[in-house]
């Protein structure tokens, strides 16, 4: 069967899956006044989604040995299909959060199966094109999701932004009937269930990806619920590990770990992904509350940032088949990181072309990052690991995207905070130059004709803009360290043979 017709028969249910990470965000507050919901309460849309997510991804390689991996292949599409519907025509808050629950479960295996598959249809020499090919749809998700999200929501309603999934689902359903195969070492297998470790997994990982979502909303360990659930997730994954390192059928063979390389290409993928999520979190935030962006303008300098990424991607697969993917990775790390560092150099009086370029060296940096830590990391895995391999390396990827934002925006209202406090320090009486400012202020508003407005108002409203800008340039500086920092481990990855 063509490789192509593989890829896109793969590729198809994934990108979909991928979109409705991020297409959720946009359509919230009209899912809370359709549904009658407080903000805090629609926000479990998004959580439930990401914490069944978070579970299945690990045990893809496990499930996909239980059922055979063309058969868990085709039921999750048609689990994340028919939940799709169900997301759509739900009545009540309560049902939408139950419903995205079994889309999450449908939706967690995509992606590493996907991967794996990819990388089994194309020889070894041709791993960085099939990695491109993926890359393409996992960066192409976030970037057309909130577009396409506010765009569906807008124009038609919140509730066809799951029913678009129906059509699609039954077309990569069809395609995976005749298309795809399983391979002798993927054929259904009968073995023994690890029940101790199904349960220790899907408490640990559900328990660490409410903390991350839901940390910085309610103040972190100055909440008992989140120091409860920290609490239970460090306990049920030290007993995750413990159980799994002496289990003969284990849900996640850890074993994997053993592999320098493998492990040395997690870590990094999982800095990646902090460094991307996190940016390009910062920027929108930045630029509707600071530059007066809407929310389309907004979209418009993350834009081209995604298309840099997407031409880059077939370049770098290129230069891996012919070149040592380490030099590629490494200049995809710098360029990563000197990104972020020139978007820490943003003011209040950034023009449009100083926001966009900065997006644009992360896109490429991106693009020439992923193709050769991807195939490196998983070239070399015994093709009867690779599914499992591929989940280990998505569940970190996404982890470590969840843990930027999380990272990011606690720093950023921790940062403004101090920032706001030191130069407030100046703002006394005894200040001839702030007595002075109060003076020109108030003439130049009674020149204007304006509304008189107390000039302190105005002093102070200009601070805390001050304080906001530094507290980016904090976060955006901190990202640009992070990745720096990295660097080293690529000397640990052996080079693919």
């Amino acid at each position: 069967m063509s490789r192509w017709l593989i890829s896109i028969t793969v590729m198809l249910p994934t990108l979909i899956e991928i979109l409705d990470t991020s297409v959720v965000n946009v359509s919230l507050d009209h899912i809370r006044g359709s549904l009658s919901a407080g903000i805090d309460e629609a926000t479990w849309a998004i959580t439930a989604y990401l914490v069944s997510n978070a579970i299945i991804i690990p045990i893809t390689g496990w499930l996909s040995r239980v059922f055979g991996r063309k058969n868990y292949l085709i039921a999750s599409i048609v689990l994340f299909t028919v939940s799709s519907f169900l997301c759509g025509s739900a009545w009540s808050l309560r049902s939408l959060v139950i419903f995205r629950i079994l889309q999450g479960i449908g939706g967690g295996g995509l992606q590493p199966l996907s991967q794996s598959i990819l990388l089994e249809s194309f020889p070894p020499s041709k791993h960085g094109m099939a990695m491109a090919i993926f890359g393409i749809g996992i960066m192409f998700g976030p970037i057309v999701g909130p577009l396409l999200g506010g765009w569906i929501t807008d124009n038609w309603s919140w509730r066809w932004i799951f029913y678009i999934n129906v059509p699609i689902g039954i077309i990569s359903v069809l395609l995976a009937l005749f298309v795809i195969s399983d391979p002798p070492y993927m054929k259904r297998v009968r073995m023994k269930v690890d029940y101790w470790g199904l349960m220790l997994l899907a408490i640990g990982l559900g328990s660490l990806q409410f903390v991350i979502d839901k940390g910085q909303r309610e103040d972190w360990f100055s909440s008992s619920v989140i120091s409860t659930f920290t609490i239970i997730t460090v306990v049920a994954l030290t007993l995750f590990v413990i159980i799994e390192l002496f289990s003969e059928n284990p849900v996640i063979d850890l074993r994997l770990f053993r592999d320098r390389t493998f492990t040395s290409g997690n870590i990094l993928m999982f800095f990646a992904f902090f460094n991307l999520f996190g940016s390009i979190v910062l920027l929108p935030i930045y630029l509707q509350t600071l530059m007066g962006y809407t929310a389309f303008l907004a979209g418009v300098v993350l834009g081209p940032g995604g298309l840099a990424t997407i031409f880059a991607l077939p370049v770098a697969g290129k230069l891996v088949e012919k070149r040592d993917p380490r030099t590629v990775l490494i200049f995809g790390i710098i360029i990563s990181a000197l990104s972020t560092y020139l978007m820490s150099l943003f003011n209040l009086q950034a023009d449009f072309w100083t926001l966009v370029w900065p997006r644009m060296v992360l896109g490429v940096g991106m693009g020439f990052l992923f193709i050769p830590l991807t195939t490196m990391t998983l070239s070399h895995m015994p093709k009867e690991k690779m599914t499992e391999a591929t989940a280990m390396y998505n569940l970190l990827r996404n982890i470590g995207g969840s843990v930027g934002v999380s990272f990011v925006t606690t720093m950023l209202a921790r940062r403004a905070q101090f920032h706001q406090s030191r130069l407030v320090e100046h703002l006394t009486p005894f200040n001839s130059s702030l007595a002075l400012a109060k003076e020109k202020l108030s003439a130049f508003l009674a020149f204007r004709g304006a509304h008189p407005v107390n000039p302190g108002v105005l002093i102070y409203g200009e601070l805390r803009r001050q304080s906001w800008m530094l507290a980016f340039n904090d976060a955006f500086f901190l990202l640009f360290f992070l990745m720096m920092l990295i660097l080293p481990l690529v000397l640990l990855m052996k080079r693919k043979t």
